[in-house]
């Protein structure tokens, strides 16, 4: 092989080793966040005032044990009531996703959080979500913790 057909063959192993790490879950995730979260949160980065961006944040809060159990706490359970994402205020209800499977779950939470753009994104397994499963809280009890999480470890 010629050395200045190298450069494509190389450029395509480096693009092909970058997502190797990429979760089995992401297609699976991406193809819930559509069917289910779409509808709202669009390709992630929301409606300004009305529904938060989650695009390149989801990654930053799962960085902490407190903000993974949040977010898992968000997907079946909802969340009520007003925050701030990325400077932005929002006032919304979110419904809970309790109906889907720990497994949908996780893949959702695993490709939001591959969406960010950061090299080693957090990952969700199935088991993480099923640990919390049984623990039922009214969407305003997340907005609590989500309060308690953010003092913590603010979130972006």
């Amino acid at each position: 092989m010629r050395p200045r057909h190298l450069a494509p063959l190389a450029a395509g192993l480096l693009g092909l080793l970058a997502t190797a790490g990429c979760s089995r879950h992401t297609p699976l995730g991406q193809a819930r966040y559509r069917t289910n979260c779409g509808i709202c949160h669009h390709g992630g980065e929301g409606m300004l005032g009305e529904i938060p961006p989650l695009t390149g944040r989801i990654d930053q809060i799962a960085r902490t044990p407190e903000g993974r159990h949040y977010l898992i706490d968000v997907l079946l359970n909802g969340l009520n009531g007003p925050l701030v994402a990325n400077g932005g205020r929002y006032n919304f209800s979110m419904p809970s996703f309790r109906r889907l499977s720990d497994t949908e779950i996780a893949a959702i939470l695993t490709y939001l959080s591959a969406s960010g753009g950061r090299a080693d994104p957090p990952t969700f397994q199935a088991g993480d979500v099923a640990a919390q499963r049984g623990a039922t809280l009214g969407p305003s009890r997340v907005a609590d913790e989500r309060q308690t999480v953010d003092r913590l470890h603010p979130m972006p």
